[in-house]
């Protein structure tokens, strides 16, 4: 078995941490447990390209169950947590390359050895995969089924893909499950990113201004998150649909050149490019504190930043001091990289629950009628969506109604009025 790892002799370590998770995994496990009696993924090879951690560990234990052969890499450079990639190597004999830390040629040398494998589904977070195959590696797509993707930005970039005509293999954008964006992208990132800033820094929230850059659904719960801790909170926006519901969501809504004038914090999570710029570190306050917690650190003009320091320093583990001309500093958190995954673990296990069943379930559903679909971005199936908040709803002991008869009768004529 091929892989690269920091070190096996921090499996031990891994494996308790892929434990606990697991507990609050539940619709996972029974996900698991129906793929380990039917084996719907007997014999196709799934290449993941997703931040390994233990969450992520559970969900290839259960494509494992379900008879794939699973290979791994980092999605992420910052993300890996190095017990759990040599757990995944050394408990779950599972091939995987991802090492903390790993420069950018590092991290495409995983990238091509996961595909090496000739995957028939590909697992992506960030579209890194499927990128590369169509750049540089068109004659794997023969061998592909389709693929799944979990990201925002992974979704923007393949819809692009398709809108040119230029995707080879349909694709499901797991990312648009209403049981993987309401709540993973919301809850898990709102509570993620905070968790990574208070970390990275010890910085108090309650009385800052707080400025996050994109009200997604993302953005809505870094929002949340913040103004919960006592935090004035800014969003910076420049949809005037998402702009208008954070006014009326209580917030105060501004130019990035207003903000970037009185934030003590910065958060960008738009999937866009430079949008935090050299005109804004020009006027920030000395001491700011600058994150992403989009997918690529591309949000953040950091080559701008670099250039314009005059001297750079790193006063904590997840914290670069860049110093500019006149003495002002700006704190760089993470390298820019995702702060939630950089600084701290990432998203509780609990929402990755429903995220990766979406994953699962994809996967065997893809493998099952991939034959029927076209070459284009789909949306999961509302059937599994449906099913799986049913039974996040029953782990947590929580019963609803059902419509009666009657109730069902009346919402499908057009008969019945007033």
């Amino acid at each position: 078995m091929k892989y690269d790892v920091k070190d096996l002799g921090l499996a031990k370590k891994g494996k308790l941490r892929i434990e606990w998770a697991n507990e609050y995994m539940k619709v996972l496990q029974l996900v698991r447990k129906h793929f380990k009696k039917e084996k719907p993924l007997k014999g196709v090879t799934v290449s993941c390209c997703l931040h390994v951690t233990t969450e992520t560990a559970n969900l290839a234990w259960t494509l494992k169950e379900g008879g794939a052969n699973v290979i791994m890499c980092a999605s992420n450079p910052l993300s890996t947590q190095d017990d759990v990639a040599a757990s995944m190597v050394k408990d779950l004999k599972i091939s995987t390359f991802a090492v903390k830390g790993e420069d950018n040629a590092r991290y495409y040398k995983h990238i091509n050895a996961v595909l090496d494998a000739r995957p028939n589904v590909t697992m992506d977070d960030g579209a890194d995969l499927v990128s590369t195959i169509h750049k540089t590696k068109r004659t794997l797509v023969e061998n592909i089924m389709g693929g799944t993707e979990e990201t925002t930005t992974g979704v923007i970039r393949l819809r692009s893909l398709e809108k040119s005509g230029l995707l080879m293999y349909p694709i499901i954008a797991v990312n648009d499950a209403d049981t993987k964006h309401l709540f993973d992208n919301r809850y898990g990132t709102g509570q993620s990113t905070v968790d990574g800033i208070v970390r990275a820094t010890n910085v108090l929230l309650a009385g800052a201004d707080f400025v996050v850059c994109g009200y997604g659904w993302c953005g809505r719960g870094v929002a949340m998150r913040a103004r919960g801790m006592g935090a004035n909170v800014t969003i910076v926006e420049v949809d005037p649909l998402k702009a208008l519901e954070a006014v009326m969501d209580g917030y105060t809504v501004r130019p990035l050149k207003e903000a970037a004038r009185i934030g003590d914090v910065f958060v960008t999570l738009t999937g866009d490019i430079s949008v935090i710029r050299k005109e804004h570190f020009e006027i920030m306050k000395d001491g700011a504190i600058v994150a992403n917690s989009g997918h690529f650190n591309v949000e953040l003009d950091i080559p701008a930043l670099e250039k314009m320091a005059v001297k750079k320093r790193r006063v904590r583990e997840f914290v670069d001091e860049y110093t500019l001309r006149g003495g002002r500093r700006i704190n760089l958190l993470g390298e820019g990289r995702l702060v939630n995954l950089a600084a701290a673990e990432g998203h509780p296990a609990s929402v990755m629950d429903m995220s990766f069943a979406n994953q699962a379930l994809a996967c065997e559903y893809m493998v099952k009628n991939y034959k029927k679909m076209d070459k284009k971005v789909y949306k999961v199936p509302e059937f599994i969506d449906t099913n799986i908040a049913k039974l996040k709803l029953e782990s947590l002991g929580v019963k609803i109604d059902s419509l009666t008869d009657e109730q069902k009768k009346y919402l499908e004529s057009w008969e019945l009025g007033t």
